[in-house]
């Protein structure tokens, strides 16, 4: 009997102190998110969206995100989807690659010259996230789902998630597989369900407070594989659209409350 009372008192315990845990980190995203700079950084998107560069001396303007030419208002959440003009299913970061390219003449080596920024420059793919991002906050997730290479991708990206490889034999399954796992103060939703995919996929790109940097889905993927002790997949590939894919596709009907902060 005592063993079993001393049992449920340290159970009760750990559940209290989980629970203030729980509410402090509440309290820290609410206070972060107070003075989180992300207009900046969209404002910053803005500006070079609007930018002519390149050998063609255009600006992105004219880009296609889904939505026909130029338009931006909902596009973040419609993606990622099918382009006909690339005959391949894109991310955000990899269409804007592509209007790099073909709007404004610039080669794949010298747009992916720099990716991923850092606290004391971000990148354009950062700050072109940023803003297009922002155009579909409160709006809901339809990425698509409808044509075959859509249907192909989300299976490819279902695939990957489970697919256990590297010197660790991880997956992506590994952290987000199983309901209750965290590292420190962070969750680890279980992202094939859709109730814990929505509020996560709903909520990038976003404004990381412990690196004071702006960073996106496609630094997501790349860094999970990193920590993964797996070979990092190339920019915009269709491993890293492929999972995007399948993770926001299971998220789908989410309203989208991005950019937002991550810790």
């Amino acid at each position: 009997m005592r063993r079993a009372i001393c049992g449920a008192a340290l159970a009760l315990s750990v559940a209290t102190a989980f629970a203030q845990q729980r509410s402090t980190y509440e309290e820290y995203q609410r206070m972060t998110a107070e003075s989180a700079p992300i207009e900046l950084y969209e404002m910053a998107g803005e500006e070079l969206w609007k930018k002519p560069q390149g050998p063609k001396n255009v600006s992105l303007e004219r880009c296609d995100l889904g939505m026909g030419p130029g338009v931006v208002k909902g596009a973040y959440a419609r993606l990622p989807r099918y382009f006909s003009d690339a005959d391949r299913v894109m991310d955000l970061e990899t269409r804007l690659l592509h209007c790099m390219m073909t709007l404004q003449g610039r080669g794949r080596a010298e747009a992916t010259k720099r990716v991923f920024g850092n606290a004391d420059r971000s990148s354009e793919f950062e700050l072109l996230s940023a803003y297009v991002a922002g155009q579909s906050n409160g709006m809901p997730m339809r990425p698509g789902t409808d044509h075959p290479r859509e249907k192909a991708a989300f299976e490819l990206g279902r695939k990957l998630f489970f697919h256990r490889a590297g010197a660790w034999d991880f997956s992506c399954a590994s952290c987000h597989g199983e309901e209750g796992k965290r590292i420190r103060m962070s969750d680890l939703p279980v992202l094939y369900k859709a109730e814990y995919a929505r509020p996560l996929m709903s909520t990038w790109p976003a404004y990381r407070v412990s690196t004071s940097s702006f960073i996106t889905l496609q630094w997501r993927m790349n860094d999970c594989y990193r920590q993964m002790r797996m070979p990092e997949p190339g920019f915009g590939s269709d491993t890293t659209v492929a999972l995007i894919t399948f993770m926001t596709v299971t998220a789908e009907g989410a309203t989208y409350r991005g950019p937002a902060i991550k810790r």
